[in-house]
């Protein structure tokens, strides 16, 4: 068997297109988290799908660069982190491309969960390395050919990923069915065949009295479960980060109908708050929006799903719907004045 050729010539150009491309894939991966809307979330999915598989396209680039760092650091380097670095950095394209494909799940575990851990075990070996490699920049790295070069490699990358999105399309893989976010269908309709996951940091309590505390406009009111099946319904999507999400009709009380009549600030915001301490704190804007849900598909929800109430939050991914709500407070502090995601 004749082996492979490789390229004549490989160095720093190659390491800062990795570079690169690794950057605009974990940027993208992070916006991914909190972008729900279709158009934003579908651009920044194929942002992400053609960075991490545009890594692909300088592997034999790659290979030169380090078959001669080999011959330069032999028995004087340990190897290590190296090879940590390549594995993680493998699992993560592979561990991505497979749930792009179907978001299949083992003994428990997401492929989405081990793609996340995976690229953040890479990202942590990537600073590593660059900083050991003590690389500046140069005034030839903005040069026409290098700009070309770059141009380049983004086409192949966007290039790349069309081929598979439409191999999936042509194939009929489950993947071709993803919503623009990534994430896979599962019990649309059936709330008994929806996931049961919550954040990384949370769990499922053992039980609620079922009562919610209402502050607002100067007022504390306790609210009991009953009080809070109004009627008022939504169909809307709840789109996991775990990677999945399902459509699904709400009901209970719309946040605005609670608010009806109370003083409150015209620029201010909602502090959402779970049993367990987990909290999100939306535009009070929003208000019309937001929905305090009892009831998914006509059935109560189960302590899984958030119940006696969790909040219904259109438009945003499934870390913003806050379950087991116990108080809602109405804050004169700006809503984005929070971690972008969960700490809690």
């Amino acid at each position: 068997m004749p082996a492979v050729a490789l390229p004549r010539r490989a160095g720093r150009r190659t390491n800062l297109g990795l570079l690169a491309l690794l950057l605009i894939a974990g940027v993208s991966g992070v916006l991914a988290f909190g972008v729900g809307t279709p158009l934003p979330s579908r651009v920044v999915a194929a942002v992400h799908g053609a960075a991490g598989l545009g890594l692909l396209l300088l592997v034999p680039w790659k290979a030169v660069v380090v078959r001669r760092s080999r011959r330069r650091t032999r028995g004087r380097r340990d190897p290590t982190a190296a090879w940590a670095l390549v594995v993680l950095l493998g699992l993560t394209v592979v561990t991505g491309v497979l749930h792009s494909v179907a978001g299949t799940t083992v003994a428990g575990v997401g492929v989405l969960q081990v793609h996340v851990a995976a690229a953040v075990g890479t990202a942590v070996l990537v600073g590593v390395h660059a900083v050991g490699s003590r690389q500046r920049p140069r005034r030839t790295d903005a040069s026409r050919r290098a700009l070309l070069r770059t141009g380049g490699l983004a086409v192949g990358a966007a290039a790349l990923w069309g081929a598979v999105e439409g191999g999936l399309r042509l194939t009929g893989a489950p993947g071709a069915r993803r919503r623009g976010t990534g994430s896979h269908e599962r019990g649309s309709g059936d709330p008994a065949a929806m996931p049961v996951t919550q954040w990384f940091t949370d769990t499922v309590p053992d039980g609620d009295d079922g009562g919610l505390e209402l502050v607002a406009g100067g007022r504390t009111s306790r609210l009991r479960r009953r009080d809070l099946d109004r009627g008022d319904t939504v169909r809307a999507v709840l789109d996991c980060t775990g990677g999945w999400f399902a459509v699904q009709e709400w009901r209970g009380v719309r946040l605005d109908r609670l608010l009806a009549g109370l003083d409150l600030p015209g620029d201010g915001s909602v502090d959402v708050v779970s049993v367990t301490g987990y909290r999100r704190r939306l535009p009070l804007a929003d208000a019309g929006s937001l929905l305090l849900a009892t009831h998914c598909a006509g059935r109560p929800l189960s302590a899984g799903h958030g119940a006696p109430v969790r909040l219904v939050a259109p438009g945003r991914r499934g870390y913003w719907w806050v379950k087991w709500v116990r108080r809602v407070e109405v804050v004169d502090a700006p809503w984005w004045l929070q971690p972008p995601v969960p700490l809690q």
